[in-house]
């Protein structure tokens, strides 16, 4: 007889995670890989189980209160495993009560706008929650690295000198979210920090598996070029803009399994850390259900 297996996590501290606010991070420094928080693939399917049933319980009390959204920002290199994070963590959760938008190159309209526009318009709602599986940060990401494509912005012809230009764009960021915190909206940002070896490990089983083709292509392999100045994107982008109620995770991502197992978790205390309630009946609604009780009894 088999013995059952307890659905007991590793222990970790969420913090090990976190970017302070005036830290100097250093992705270099940072691990893409830790110990498995889980010592067998059942073990890790129980774990993640029992998060997805728990955040899926807090997603219904989120909507049912209304008063706050949530939102989750997922960045990180090709291959780095956002769609799967997202689709395992989000399995269990009521599809009405969240979105994912995927954010790749502007287009023609969203580049008429200012860099902020075209996500502004996907927030979530009060008591939903929303993802984006890239976002504004692109703007000081991609586009730091191939600042080219600032050519197709429309900008003012006076721009400011480089690092200023940056600068600023950091300062747009946090006052956006310092904005969204304010009204209610609660972001979680979370880098999927992978190493080089194991982006070309699952570029080659793209390679080897027909129903993943697609998922390949020569610009993918061209942007592994610029690993490094990426990596030094990341690391100002992250240094800039984590903020105490904004903070972003670097998540290792070299295992994926364990990655979402950290997301789940941080994601999990962020909606467990909400003051959220049930909406109590007031006078006049129980005096409606009441009256609906008895035209039920009489139906």
């Amino acid at each position: 007889m088999t013995k059952p297996i307890k659905a007991k996590m590793m222990k970790f501290s969420i913090s090990d995670f976190q970017a302070l606010p005036d830290s100097r991070i250093k992705l270099t420094k940072s691990p893409t890989s830790v110990e498995p928080l889980y010592s067998s693939k059942k073990l890790y399917q129980k774990l993640l189980k029992k998060n997805v049933d728990a955040l899926s319980e807090l997603q219904h009390k989120l909507y049912a209160d209304n008063r706050y959204a949530v939102l989750l920002i997922f960045q990180g290199m090709d291959a780095a495993g956002k769609d799967g994070a997202i689709r395992h963590v989000m399995s269990g959760i009521n599809p009405q009560g969240f979105q994912v938008f995927s954010f790749k190159q502007p287009s023609n309209n969203e580049l008429e706008h200012d860099f902020l526009w075209r996500t502004v318009r996907c927030l979530p709602e009060r008591g939903r929650i929303g993802i984006f599986n890239r976002s504004y940060y692109e703007e000081v990401l991609i586009v730091k690295v191939h600042p080219d494509f600032l050519m197709n912005q429309r900008l003012p012809e006076q721009l400011p000198p480089k690092q200023a230009f940056w600068r600023d764009r950091y300062r747009s960021i946090v006052e956006h979210e310092a904005h969204l915190q304010r009204s209610g909206t609660r972001i979680i940002k979370f880098f999927l920090h992978q190493s080089k070896d194991e982006q070309a490990r699952r570029f080659m089983q793209r390679i080897d598996d027909p129903d993943k083709n697609w998922k390949l292509t020569t610009a993918d392999i061209e942007q592994r070029e610029y690993w490094d100045d990426y990596t030094r994107a990341y690391e100002d982008c992250i240094n800039a803009t984590t903020t105490k109620d904004a903070p972003w995770y670097i998540v290792p991502a070299d295992d994926k399994q364990n990655a979402r197992l950290i997301i789940s978790e941080i994601f999990l205390k962020t909606l467990t850390d909400l003051p959220l309630a049930y909406p109590q009946a007031t006078d006049a609604h129980r005096l409606e259900l009441q009256s609906i009780r008895k035209h039920l009894d009489n139906s």
